[in-house]
């Protein structure tokens, strides 16, 4: 038997969420320094739910209050080697590539500012990430203008020569 729930991931304004897959307690550790060394005056909360031995949500970070909607939501999302990252004073742009080349990471399921649900199936064992739902369907395709508009905003903020 499976039953499917979804946990619903409100980001704070200013802020982004990762979440994803991993293994092994080092994960916390390791997350944490990639997190400071990749951006200066990255504010971050993070935690990965244990999935044997004590299983504990481990935590870090260097925002309480962003440590603390970190553990909370790894505790209802509850599935095993999952994370959930916050961050504030950075884009997920500026971090993945430090998270992925940490030996922990297993997959990253969105990086992203909008709302997210989490699909989780729980079964008599536990609980898994099915997958998740970042934002909203799309409204519709870019015509040229859209197109224009988007191009420009890149260069504007500095994402493109």
């Amino acid at each position: 038997m499976v039953e499917i729930k979804v946990v619903k991931v409100s980001v704070p304004e200013g802020c982004n969420v990762i979440i994803g897959m991993s293994h092994f307690i080092k994960t916390v550790e390791d997350f944490h320094e990639a997190l400071v060394n990749s951006v200066p005056n990255i504010k971050f909360g993070l935690a990965f739910c244990e999935a044997s031995q004590d299983r504990l949500i481990r935590h870090s970070g260097n925002d309480e209050e962003l440590r603390k909607l970190a553990t909370e939501k790894a505790l209802e999302i509850g599935a095993g080697h999952s994370f959930i990252i916050f961050i504030k004073n950075a884009y997920p742009i500026n971090v993945l590539r430090a998270l992925k080349s940490t030996p922990e990471l297993v997959t990253i399921y969105c990086a992203t500012a909008n709302p997210v649900e989490v699909l989780v199936a729980e079964t008599e064992q536990g609980r898994s990430i099915i997958g998740v739902v970042d934002g909203y369907s799309p409204k519709g395709i870019e015509d040229e203008d859209k197109i224009k508009e988007r191009k420009e905003f890149l260069r504007k903020i500095g994402y493109k020569l």
